[in-house]
């Protein structure tokens, strides 16, 4: 079996760097560089997810091979200026996982999902540090490695757990329901004050990143939770399309009291067949 993947792998790599040769290679391959790639990594990531969400298996085998092909990019083009090649960038995630998983590969005894999950953190925060020390930096953060071009909901819930990591976090969620209430507070005054775009939008930011701080203490993915409610969302207003076909009539053809009744009929279906 581990020959047959190594022979897949280079095959892969094979492909990619003839698409990156400069002498018969494919234009815009060749034209490609990190920053013009990483959105189309961020994209296939969330397709994976998608694939995942939908249980698709035969779209998720697809889409995994998409983001490994965005993998080997970003190390095609890394070789060819001398930064790290593929199997560097193979054998250091081999080597992070045998680090971070001392009661597997090691003398460690975490053997619950707790233990596990506490050991993780520890590593993590010992590798962050190193880092910071490696780069010189003289004061190192709860908040360092938290990515900053992650989506902002996600960030946000990663950046209150960190900070609760170390004591400042609300005791429960009473405490956190309070500060949503405070802060849509401060934007509906906002609004009846004296409107100022800039102010509504760091007003309406404060309220995401109190939701996203609930969503946290609430043990829910933020992320995971709005692209439910975009499905959601999605699947009841098709729900009104197609009832509305019926009539041979679209949605810009009806009103907001009959698209409204619609929706809660795709709600009432849904209980229904649930």
């Amino acid at each position: 079996m581990a020959n047959h993947n190594s022979k897949a792998i280079n095959a892969l790599l094979d492909v990619m760097a003839r698409l990156r040769d400069p002498d018969g290679g494919c234009p815009w391959d060749l034209e490609q560089n990190f920053a013009t790639i990483a959105p189309y990594t961020i994209e296939e990531a969330y397709e994976v997810a998608d694939a995942i969400a939908q249980n698709d298996m035969s779209e998720l085998r697809e889409e995994l091979g998409d983001l490994l092909l965005q993998v080997v990019f970003h190390s095609q083009m890394a070789t060819e200026e001398g930064h790290f090649t593929f199997e560097d960038v193979a054998n250091s995630i081999v080597s992070k996982m045998i680090d971070r998983h001392p009661h597997v590969f090691g003398d460690g005894d975490a053997i619950t999902t707790d233990g596990v999950n506490q050991t993780w953190e520890k590593i993590k925060a010992e590798e962050r540090a190193q880092k910071a020390e490696t780069k010189g930096q003289q004061r190192h953060s709860a908040l360092d490695g938290v990515a900053s071009a992650l989506p902002a909901l996600m960030r946000a819930e990663k950046l209150t757990k960190r900070a609760a990591r170390v004591g400042f976090d609300w005791p429960s969620t009473d405490e956190v329901f309070d500060k949503l209430h405070e802060e849509i507070g401060e934007l509906q005054a906002e609004l009846t004050e004296n409107p100022d775009q800039d102010r509504i939008e760091d007003e309406l930011g404060d309220i995401l990143f109190v939701m996203a701080n609930l969503s946290r203490k609430l043990g829910v993915d933020p992320e995971v939770a709005l692209r439910r409610a975009n499905h959601k969302f999605t699947r009841r207003f098709h729900f009104i399309e197609n009832e509305l076909a019926r009539d041979g009539r679209s949605a810009g053809q009806s009103d907001l009291e009959e698209m409204d009744a619609l929706w809660n009929a795709a709600k009432q279906a849904e209980r229904n067949s649930g």
